[in-house]
């Protein structure tokens, strides 16, 4: 991947799945800002996906909306036939879609289980099983994990399992496609108040105490995270592959 003047990506295609709202959606913005076409998935954010894709149409990039499943394999077969219709290559994978269910673990079930498994972290090798035919060039993937892969939090057990699963996943590919050029990392987010946080109980506890606890706070903004999936992104990062970067103000060095 080569960079030019001003737009480092320019003339590269990505598709960001979860990419209507949230993290995702500053994903989609940033790449685009630097020269990305952008495919934008999303499950049930029509309209917002829709108004994603006007904004990075008046930038003078192409970019279209995707409807789809990321857990079903199926459906994601079906998103990369709608992906074909449009781009003919891939350049960016950024595997960002998730959900699960916030219980205690003592309380949760095996449809839980497969639903945060197979949505957080099968989701990556079905969408890089599809996306790799068209990477003949090489590129990247970047998958979004969080803190809960390694660290106990409340109500968050079934899908910090999914997390931990998501980056040795991470680790696999990166051996497996290294030697065609594709490099494949993760990218673990602090809190972030997006819509997505507003669904955990102690939401406003866990902003305080990373207010409180975070050196670069005292907050850690949708941009930023999407500043860290686009620096993978970069030429300078040919040679960073199977890591997880945490991105979180340095949040997790404090205990």
């Amino acid at each position: 991947m080569t960079g030019s003047a001003g737009r480092a990506l320019r003339g590269r295609v990505a598709l960001v799945t979860g990419g209507a709202r949230g993290i995702g959606r500053a994903v989609a913005l940033k790449l685009a800002r630097e020269g990305c076409d952008v495919a934008v998935n999303y499950y049930n954010s029509h309209e917002e996906a829709e108004e994603l894709c006007g904004e990075i149409l008046a930038q003078g990039r192409r970019a279209v909306a995707l409807q789809a499943s990321v857990a079903d394999p199926d459906s994601v077969a079906d998103l990369f036939a709608g992906f074909g219709a449009t781009f003919d290559r891939l350049d960016i994978l950024v595997s960002n879609a998730a959900s699960g269910v916030l219980k205690p673990a003592m309380e949760m079930t095996r449809k839980h289980w497969r639903w945060c498994m197979e949505t957080n972290a099968l989701a990556l090798n079905l969408l890089a099983q599809h996306a790799v035919p068209l990477m003949s060039s090489g590129g990247r993937m970047v998958a979004m994990s969080s803190l809960g892969a390694t660290r106990a939090i409340p109500g968050y057990g079934f899908v910090g399992a999914s997390k931990a699963a998501l980056e040795s996943l991470v680790r696999t590919l990166a051996q497996e496609l290294g030697p065609l050029g594709i490099r494949v990392n993760a990218v673990s987010a602090g809190v972030v108040d997006t819509d997505a946080l507003s669904y955990f109980p102690n939401r406003e506890e866990l902003l305080a105490e990373f207010a409180e606890r975070a050196p670069a706070g005292p907050s850690l903004t949708p941009a930023d995270v999407a500043d860290a999936v686009y620096l993978l992104c970069l030429p300078e990062a040919d040679k960073i592959t199977g890591q997880t970067l945490v991105v979180d103000a340095g949040f997790s060095i404090s205990g």
